[in-house]
């Protein structure tokens, strides 16, 4: 229909302006900053290998237990939606801060660099594999025996098997352990397959709703540290590439172990204008391997591998990850704003219509809620009579300025009110009773009726 071609076209220029204006300009900026360090360091921003140190083993110091979740592929800016989310609910508090992925930001090596080690560096197996302190770290039993060798009491597991748990096995599993690290696989697993990379924003809105869901049960479980953050982020971008998206060509080397859409693994890389070559010394790994990857944005072609969702680079949108620490207060911490009437001297209605201006007192905020209440112009005599249209009013302006948390509405009065000349009449903000289909008076505001003539309009 014409309505879709133009959503299509609409959505198309949105893509295109967001690639090209904002996604390529950006790291095309950020890679004149790569293409300087000779270290993989930001001296602002923490680096992925050090969260155990900086982030676990503090609370662990303290005698304090710890749980972390990793979600694979959380990208910075879903972490921020998800302490938005998690701030909403009562009682709970989230903070985010950032962290600088490993190189290359894949999930072997991310995963890898969330654990407690002395050393990490490439397996000579040729799948890009990683070691930690010589120790492989593929699947929970492994990154479970690296954990307790490290602290003693610590396991991981993937977030199936922690919600399949019931309370007292949950309680017991927090009890029995000073660290626990909770494995949780939905927005990589669903961009890495070509068949389904285009379902990619449907896994970040379920991962959201999952990650919450975990943090509740833990937190009933009596868990009061939680850590959430990832292995690395990700590109996407939603329309079929173009061929200027491709590096030109594969880089000369003496050796190349692995190819990855967004990185190589080998030795003796030949410099290149369009990919940067980093050892693995300058990275913070062991051994004498490299790695190059292709500048930019750009992908490497790959048989078979989808190439709208991909990582392992060097973009800001792989490498920035969210470590989000989360904790549950003692007493209830959420509210809604408050809504005054600003009456003023203006209490006579003297014609068929009168606009009023209501006041938010506060501004929205995650803490801070919306209200939404239903206001119009009653009769005072029994229950009073609807005498003017009615307004479902949403307060959720978040503006800090309190000019621009005023609302003006204006009531257009009906025949009832005609009857009503010289009379009290009653302004009403309502308010619907939760779970029912009930109103409670909210506020109200008195008025009188002193009117010439009928109603303006006929109704």
């Amino acid at each position: 229909s014409g309505q879709t071609t133009l959503l299509q076209d609409l959505n198309r220029l949105i893509e295109n302006h967001y690639t090209n204006t904002f996604l390529l300009a950006v790291n095309d900026n950020w890679q004149k900053i790569v293409d300087g360090l000779d270290a993989w360091r930001i001296a602002e921003i923490a680096p992925q290998q050090d969260f155990f140190s900086d982030r676990v083993k503090p609370v662990l110091d303290r005698n304090k237990k710890v749980v972390v979740i990793i979600s694979d592929a959380l990208r910075y800016e879903i972490g921020d939606e998800l302490v938005s989310l998690i701030r909403r609910e009562d009682r709970y508090e989230a903070a985010l801060k950032p962290s600088l992925g490993v190189l290359p930001s894949y999930t072997q090596l991310g995963m890898a660099a969330l654990l407690p080690h002395r050393e990490l560096r490439f397996a000579a197996d040729g799948a890009g594999n990683v070691l930690v302190d010589g120790q492989s770290c593929m699947g929970t039993g492994n990154r479970t025996k690296i954990l307790q060798q490290q602290v003693g009491n610590g396991t991981a597991l993937q977030v199936e098997a922690l919600l399949g748990l019931n309370r007292d096995e949950c309680r017991r599993l927090v009890r029995e352990n000073q660290v626990v690290y909770v494995y949780h696989n939905r927005i990589d697993a669903t961009g890495d397959k070509k068949e389904s990379e285009g379902r990619v924003f449907a896994a970040v809105e379920e991962t959201l709703q999952e990650l919450l869901k975990v943090v509740k049960k833990l937190t009933a479980a009596n868990v009061s540290n939680i850590l959430v953050t990832a292995d690395h982020g990700f590109i996407y971008q939603n329309q079929a590439l173009d061929e200027s998206d491709f590096a030109v060509g594969e880089p000369a080397a003496e050796e190349i172990s692995h190819r990855d859409r967004r990185f190589w693994l080998g030795r003796g890389f030949y410099p290149g204008k369009s990919y940067k070559i980093f050892s693995a010394a300058q990275l913070g790994l062991a051994g004498d391997g490299e790695i190059a990857l292709p500048k930019s944005i750009n992908r490497l072609r790959l048989q078979g591998s989808g190439s709208r969702f991909v990582h392992g680079g060097s973009s800001l949108q792989e490498i920035i990850l969210p470590v989000v620490k989360i904790n549950k207060k003692r007493e209830s911490d959420v509210s809604q704003v408050e809504v005054d009437i600003l009456q003023g001297a203006n209490t006579i209605i003297t014609s068929g219509q009168i606009a009023v201006v209501f006041y938010q007192r506060q501004a929205a905020t995650d803490k801070i809620q919306p209200r939404i209440l239903k206001a119009g112009i009653y009769s005072r005599q029994g229950p009073g009579e609807l005498i003017s249209d009615s307004h479902e009013l949403i307060f959720d302006l978040a503006s800090e300025n309190p000019r621009e948390r005023e609302v003006s509405v204006r009531f257009i009065l009906t025949r009832k009110a005609d009857n009503l000349n010289d009379q009290e009449v009653v302004l009403r903000l309502e308010e619907r009773i939760a779970g029912t289909s009930h109103y409670r008076t909210y506020k109200s505001s008195i008025y009188k009726m002193r009117r010439a003539l009928g109603t303006d309009f006929d109704f």
